[in-house]
């Protein structure tokens, strides 16, 4: 997604709202209190997606924007903001703590949480939105980092504050192709920025381990799709051994074998049952999802469902031209 708001285009009267409708519907629901008059309002943003991450790159004449209790109760998807301060300052205030940003300088605050931007000067920023879930990182954590400047003393920081910046401002980066490519990596330079302003505490040590779990299969299923998906491959992503990728899965009654297997399997069963990709054959429909041989893929969705692929296409077409529902263990 890519669009783009210019309140120039706007009459005076009706800038205001538009402001107010745009950023609601795309962004997030807010408060926001202009500094200037309805006849100087000028707001100019950019907003694209990079996967799970939404961009948002701003500027605008003075104003203070405000996340209220209410508003932060009825959010039914929690994320993290990453703020980065371009030109100019501002002040996030969160978790009665604030945040003077000068250029250079970010911080992060959660949608979960009321919190207050202040711009006083006017607005040239990007914004970044994480998934709560996403990062998988546990909410003492998050709420002690929020509200946090973060600068280019620490060489995390600075490399996150480059990256970010590049990654809101490069337009390539954005289109799908690319996008999922650079989602992942995002996040794990935001758990590391996170963490690594902890240093060696117990705080952090504990969430990286309580979550590597989580992260663990994010990372399957972002390369479900991948060939070469292997134990060897997981566990070097995220700097362990083989041998203790089979014992943290285990602990949920996992090996990465049968997840990689099933969920796999799950994703050709959705497809195969989909009017969209009909016309694919359903040897291409197996090959996208990492099965190479054909009759391993036959027999491999047989053993899991009870039918063979084309069964499966088959009763669903059936069932789509009557209005039935595939029943039984077929249906789950």
């Amino acid at each position: 997604m890519s669009a783009t708001l210019d309140t120039a285009s706007f009459p005076l009267q009706d800038r205001e709202e538009a402001v107010r409708h745009a950023v609601w519907e795309s962004i997030v629901r807010i408060e926001i209190d202009h500094h200037a008059p309805p006849k100087d309002i000028s707001v100019k943003v950019k907003l694209n997606t990079v996967g799970c991450i939404g961009v948002c790159s701003g500027q605008a004449t003075g104003l203070t924007i405000r996340r209220t209790q209410r508003l932060a109760r009825e959010d039914t998807e929690p994320h993290i903001f990453l703020g980065l301060q371009v030109t100019g300052t501002s002040m996030v205030t969160q978790n009665d703590r604030q945040a003077f940003l000068k250029p250079g300088e970010f911080a992060f605050y959660d949608t979960s949480v009321p919190y207050a931007l202040g711009f006083d000067g006017g607005v040239d920023h990007h914004f970044l939105r994480f998934p709560r879930t996403a990062l998988a990182l546990p909410e003492p954590l998050l709420r002690e980092m929020t509200a946090v400047t973060f600068s280019a003393a620490s060489p995390v920081a600075a490399l996150a504050y480059a990256y970010f910046s590049q990654l809101a401002a490069t337009e390539g980066l954005h289109q799908d192709r690319y996008a999922q490519a650079v989602a992942e990596p995002s996040l794990d330079l935001i758990r590391a920025t996170i963490t690594s302003r902890l240093g060696d505490s117990p705080l952090a040590r504990e969430s990286l381990e309580a979550t590597l779990n989580l992260r663990i299969l994010r990372y399957m299923r972002a390369h479900l799709r991948d060939r070469d998906l292997s134990a060897a491959q997981i566990a070097s992503a995220h700097g362990v051994s083989v041998r203790h990728l089979y014992t943290l899965l285990a602990r949920s009654g996992l090996t990465p074998g049968d997840w990689i297997r099933s969920n796999r399997l799950e994703e050709c069963r959705r497809e195969l049952a989909s009017p969209k990709v009909q016309y694919r054959t359903i040897a291409a429909i197996g090959r996208s999802w990492g099965f190479v041989d054909a009759t391993h893929f036959s027999k491999a969705f047989k053993r899991a469902y009870g039918l063979s692929p084309r069964a499966w296409r088959d009763l669903n077409r059936t069932c789509s031209q009557t209005g039935d529902q595939p029943q039984g263990r077929h249906a789950r």
